[in-house]
């Protein structure tokens, strides 16, 4: 495999969500001709049959993915990674897309004042928060919203309206005044209604 196909081949391994041409280029610097030819040798590497992880052409653009026969197993994986307890950081995160949800990741990142691509791809894989589509704003970037299964695990049978007001948030989430504040000035900010579930202090 080329020079450039590997390039392509690693960005798509560490991304976090699928890339489009544009975004491959811009990672890349590879021009248009020889991202072509990269795609697709990229593609003959990871074909059905020959690797346990596809290049797949999704709406967002392109993405490696398990393939069908481990995708079982993988399944398996995730399903006992999601048992083990939320991080203190997947727990700040989790709070903040519950309640100013649909949230991006930069928006995510300003209130709780550190960098969430890990965090959020934590919470995709267990299964508690989901793409809510893009922004009307510079960039499109990604929003995040909480899933039905977050209302099962915590709790909540009416969703968001079961959600207690911010200034109950429990002192035992680690960085709680911190998140509380960011959200208040977040709400005043936007002019929204934003409210912290109180089952954020739990684990699964």
């Amino acid at each position: 495999m080329s020079a450039n196909a590997r390039v392509i081949e690693a960005l798509l391994f560490v991304a976090s969500e699928p890339l489009d041409e544009r975004a491959l280029a811009l990672a890349s610097g590879l021009s248009e001709p020889d991202l072509e030819e990269g795609l697709q040798a990229v593609g003959l590497r990871h074909a059905a049959g020959c690797s346990g992880v596809v290049l797949e052409r999704v709406a967002e653009g392109w993405a490696l993915r398990a393939s069908d026969e481990t995708a079982l197993a993988c399944a398996r994986l995730l399903d006992q990674l999601s048992q083990r307890p939320l991080s203190r950081a997947a727990l700040e995160t989790l709070a903040v897309v519950a309640y100013a949800g649909p949230v991006s990741r930069p928006e995510i990142g300003r209130i709780r004042g550190v960098a969430a691509d890990a965090a959020v791809l934590n919470l995709i894989e267990r299964g508690l928060i989901e793409e809510a589509g893009r922004a009307d704003r510079a960039g499109n970037p990604l929003l995040y919203r909480t899933t039905t299964r977050f209302d099962r695990v915590f709790g909540l049978e009416e969703g968001r309206h079961s959600l207690p007001p911010l200034d109950e948030l429990g002192d035992d989430l680690p960085g709680a005044d911190e998140v509380r504040s960011r959200l208040q000035a977040m709400a005043a900010t936007q002019g929204v209604s934003i409210e912290e579930p109180a089952a954020v202090e739990q684990t699964t």
